[in-house]
């Protein structure tokens, strides 16, 4: 019986699950959208309906008595109140809600140092903070930290990666005393442990449920955007992610960790090494302002990558950029605009293109190492012509990126903690 793990990835529009092999092969995978379970992407009784879905499926395809281990990744910046028995108290606040009582936010400006993540509206300590007077509070847990909970029946750890934005100083590994200060009750705050460490297993209820031995590990996940660079199988300093979504995102593995707010960079731990980054505003929500898809892939193959249209863009939805430029007001930047669609479209690319070259360059100088290479996911990834732009921009090696899943990097994690506790 090959032995298993499966890593479970909650994300904005539904939950996704990958059975994996030792040698990181995947053994099978499901997904599952959240509305096929009501229209309230924040109601916590969706996401679980979801994650049960996604993993029965899973497991109805697999050998349930190799599974070893479980691990699940969720958005980064969701938190909700729990009471002690892990009941939700209030309706989650979502990775991109903001906090908008003066106080709290100011009182993080006063107390947070500089460099911290806690910093911002969308902070998870800013919702830490919003939910603390919530009647009945036990804990304030993120997305992946309740789900995992209801596994293992533990609501009260969470992992380094989703606490670094509610304060926790991964440097130091510990919650820092400043967070006090800012009136945060402390203990309600989470115990933090690396990601891939075993934290409990399964309940008799949830192996009940799911078909599972009790004695299945639940391991310590991370965030998606962690996951999601995981699950490419970059491993080594200076391997860069960029993902092509709605935004464009870059990370790279670092040796040492790179924090600069004002640009919307700061580092998350994965172990002895750190993953630093940051997000555009530029990206596909952008290009889908002027083109639908199928127009775009239609454009696309007309053009030659291999030239300059001599314009010189930066796409933006609206004014305003948050890295590699700091800049609220920034205006976009797409004109004068050829008569050729299609010479139009290639003049976004290029202008995505050198913002992304722009990004790694501001990583590397600010103390990243130097990027060797690049692994490409989400949706722009598949097109041929903009990877093409890309590449003659960013001079390096473009290396196939082993999954695109999150829950495949969720499962890697998965991996460890089967490894660690002597269940492989």
């Amino acid at each position: 019986m090959t032995p298993l793990v499966v890593g479970i990835d909650i994300g904005t529009s539904g939950a996704r699950a990958v059975a994996m092999r030792q040698d990181f092969s995947i053994a099978g995978q499901s997904a599952v959208p959240l509305d096929r379970f009501g229209q309230n992407p924040r109601d916590p009784s969706v996401w679980w309906q979801a994650v049960q879905a996604a993993l029965a499926e899973l497991l109805s395809g697999v050998d349930r008595a190799a599974i070893r281990a479980v691990a699940i990744d969720g958005t980064s910046g969701t938190l909700l109140p729990v009471d002690i028995d892990g009941r939700p108290l209030a309706e989650p606040l979502m990775y991109n809600d903001k906090v908008d009582d003066a106080a709290i936010l100011a009182a993080i400006v006063r107390e947070a140092p500089e460099a911290s993540a806690a910093h911002g509206a969308t902070s998870g300590l800013a919702k830490a903070l919003r939910f603390q007077h919530q009647p009945g509070i036990a804990a304030v847990l993120h997305q992946a930290d309740w789900i995992a909970g209801n596994l293992s029946g533990r609501f009260d750890v969470s992992d380094e990666n989703n606490a670094l934005k509610t304060g926790y100083d991964v440097e130091q590994r510990r919650w820092p005393d400043w967070i006090a200060a800012t009136g945060m009750h402390m203990d309600l705050l989470p115990d933090v442990v690396e990601p891939g460490d075993v934290t409990g297993t399964l309940t008799a209820a949830a192996a009940e449920l799911f078909g599972l031995p009790r004695d299945v590990v639940v391991v310590a996940g991370t965030t998606d955007g962690c996951a999601s660079f995981l699950a490419t199988g970059a491993t080594a300093a200076g391997d860069g992610v960029t993902a092509l979504g709605s935004s464009l995102t870059i990370k790279i593995l670092s040796e040492r960790p790179i924090s600069a707010p004002r640009f919307g960079i700061y580092s998350h731990r994965l172990g002895d090494s750190w993953l630093a980054g940051g997000a555009s505003n530029s990206g596909g929500k952008v290009l889908a302002r002027h083109f639908p898809l199928a127009r775009i892939i239609e454009l696309s193959a007309t053009i030659d990558p291999t030239t300059e249209t001599g314009l010189d863009y930066y796409p933006l939805g609206t004014a305003g950029e948050r890295f590699p430029i700091a800049d609220p007001a920034l205006p976009p930047r797409l004109t004068p605009r050829p008569a050729d669609d299609a010479d139009y479209l290639k003049a976004m690319f290029e202008g995505m293109a050198a913002i992304e070259a722009l990004g790694y360059g501001r990583l590397a100088e600010l103390g990243a190492p130097a990027l060797t290479s690049v692994r490409s996911v989400g949706g722009g990834a598949a097109n041929p012509v903009w990877t093409a732009i890309r590449q003659r921009k960013l001079g390096v090696a473009f290396l196939p990126a082993l999954s695109d899943e999150a829950a495949a990097g969720t499962a890697r994690l998965a991996l460890k903690g089967a490894s660690e506790a002597g269940l492989q």
